[in-house]
């Protein structure tokens, strides 16, 4: 079992010259890599003492390899002689880890290289095309590598669906010798993450930022996952979504987690076929998900039980596995987390005004909506649930009028949403993807359409300031951004997610502020909840209160800081 004092982190170096890989060997020990991977395949040298040198001048323990994992066959930049001459040498020169493929790899080799050494221990390796696999002829592929005697086995598979990732967490647990497990491609990226819970000893991650489908960059799995941490009981959480790459859950949910002593890890889940999803990951391990696009409806039919709010609605944001008999319990956070968000900000308006406010600031307005998905209708619900008045725009208008039949409202098509100006004073809520990154450039309403609006709230937080929100503050609209909304669904999920550590909601929240608000916040956590309760209020403080109130500056922040705020960098 990996644990805290023996996994290792390590990332490929893929470079021309030996100079380049002691540079980039630099920036992988700043971002916290244990151990590097010499991929010579991508070198150009002349002599084998270019390799000497780098060897002897490394400055991580290193693995030295003849090709990146995507190859089937070895590196052919070099003649087999020159091979077994590289190996034998970086052997003399005690490297830590030499990777042999199992094609070429012989019971003679292994012996000899064994017998030449002093401390450099073998991997074989084997890679796996996407497809034609089973757990058997795995299981089979693992007892071949294993014969060689090897020290170490290695074994890479490109996966198609997240689901193809299982047999290798089921080869992790019940592997004779220490097991090097990788699945390539985004939809393997958890083989990584999860590895260390069910025994992976080393692990690989992307270095510098760079996106490596199905490596998590190592700055990530030193500073958001903690992966060290991880142990056999590790319950895991996710997002289940696709896409998924956009979500910040895993920069809530972790400091969340290790804050409130909690042994979890939260994961992004790429997931195309939920039901299979759940068939496959049945065991209590796994404990809890969020439910992203375009799975929220969907989802109703994949739990056991589901909360009457979120049947009424019709779509779950958050599933729950019940310890005592592994049912899933599905629930609804969106709806209040959203509408919370809208009222709050008309409240901050009229509380700055000196104005009293008795009932919710919507009930009565004209609440347009665009979007009858998942998220579309959890804020259908919610509205209508204040008294607004919903008008529905959708590109499937007959999703549009299902819904609007569902909350009493009216379904317009979609083509007309940039002419309807019924009224002034109204809210638009945006619940569709339009907006979200790649693609920011776009928006849902035009500028000109936006002057009849008084609140435009946009459900996309990534990025924290939209397009649609832009324009809606030059033409003078209350905005509210997405992540408000994301973060109140996120703490009513993390209190499923836990079982009630609601009396740590406080904490969390500070941790919500420093982890997802990049805006410069002014003053510190006690005086911003000094100033939501005045000095003579004898009201006890909640962490409830302390929510709101940490949300309320976050929003008094973004409006006094504009600049900084268009600037925010995820």
């Amino acid at each position: 079992m990996g644990s805290k004092s023996d996994l290792l982190v390590c990332t490929a170096l893929e470079c021309e010259s030996g100079e380049e890989m002691l540079s980039a060997m630099e920036l992988a020990k700043k971002e916290g890599a244990d151990i590097v991977e010499l991929c010579v395949a991508s070198m150009s040298f002349s002599h084998i003492s270019e390799l000497e040198r780098l060897f002897t001048l490394r400055t991580l323990p290193s693995i030295l390899s003849f090709g990146p994992d995507d190859l089937k066959q070895p590196c052919t930049r070099c003649s087999e002689s020159t091979r077994l001459e590289i190996l034998r040498r970086a052997v003399e020169l005690d490297i830590e880890f030499v990777e042999i493929y199992h094609q070429v790899c012989t019971k003679e080799l292994i012996n000899e290289l064994k017998r030449q050494r002093s401390k450099t221990r073998i991997i074989v390796s084997n890679h796996v095309n996407k497809g034609g696999f089973t757990r058997e002829k795995l299981a089979d592929l693992i007892i071949g590598m294993q014969s060689t005697d090897a020290d170490i086995i290695k074994l890479v598979i490109n996966v198609e669906s997240i689901t193809d990732v299982a047999p290798l967490f089921h080869m992790l647990t019940h592997c004779q010798v220490p097991l090097i497990a990788r699945a390539m491609g985004e939809r393997g990226l958890i083989s990584q993450l999860l590895g260390p819970k069910y025994g992976a000893s080393m692990i690989f991650g992307s270095l510098g930022g760079k996106f490596v489908p199905g490596l998590p960059p190592l700055v990530s799995i030193k500073h958001v996952y903690k992966l060290e941490n991880m142990n056999a009981d590790t319950k895991i959480f996710g997002v289940v979504s696709n896409p998924v790459g956009h979500s910040k859950g895993p920069l809530l949910h972790n400091p969340a987690f290790r804050q409130t002593g909690y042994n979890g890890i939260y994961v992004p889940l790429l997931v195309d076929d939920i039901k299979e999803f759940f068939r496959v990951y049945s065991c209590n391990d796994f404990a809890g998900f969020s439910v992203g696009i375009p799975h929220k409806e969907t989802a109703v039919s994949c739990c056991d039980e589901v909360h009457p709010l979120a049947l009424s609605i019709g779509a779950v944001n958050t599933i729950v596995r019940r310890p005592m008999d592994g049912k899933l319990v599905g629930y609804n956070t969106d709806c209040e987390a959203c509408i919370t968000a809208i009222e709050d900000a008309f409240r901050e308006r009229f509380v700055r005004n000196g104005e009293a406010l008795h009932v919710s600031p919507i009930a009565g307005k004209l609440f347009v909506l665009v979007g009858a998905g998942g998220a579309g209708r959890a804020i259908a619900f919610g509205a209508r649930s204040r008294g607004a008045r919903v008008v529905i725009f959708n590109r499937n208008f007959e999703r549009a009028k299902a819904l609007a039949m569902a909350v009493s409202g009216e379904a317009l098509p979609y083509e007309s949403l940039n002419d309807f100006r019924a009224e002034k004073g109204m809210i638009l809520a945006n619940a569709s993807a339009v907006g979200m990154e790649p693609n920011t450039d776009q928006t849902p309403v035009s500028k000109v359409a936006l002057k009849s609006y008084e609140l435009v709230f946009d459900a996309v937080y990534t990025p924290r300031n939209t397009r649609l929100l832009q324009e809606a503050a030059e033409v003078g609209a209350t905005v509210v951004s997405g992540v408000e909304m994301f973060i109140r669904q996120a703490l009513g999920q993390f209190k499923l997610f836990t079982g009630g550590l609601g009396t740590q909601l406080a904490l969390i929240s500070r941790l919500l502020v420093s982890n997802l608000n990049h805006i410069v916040i002014c003053i510190t956590f006690a005086k911003c909840v000094g100033n939501f309760f005045p000095r003579s209020s004898t009201r006890r403080f909640h962490a409830q209160d302390c929510t709101r109130a940490i949300l309320m500056q976050i929003y008094r922040n973004s409006r006094l800081d504009k600049h900084a705020q268009k600037k925010t960098v995820w």
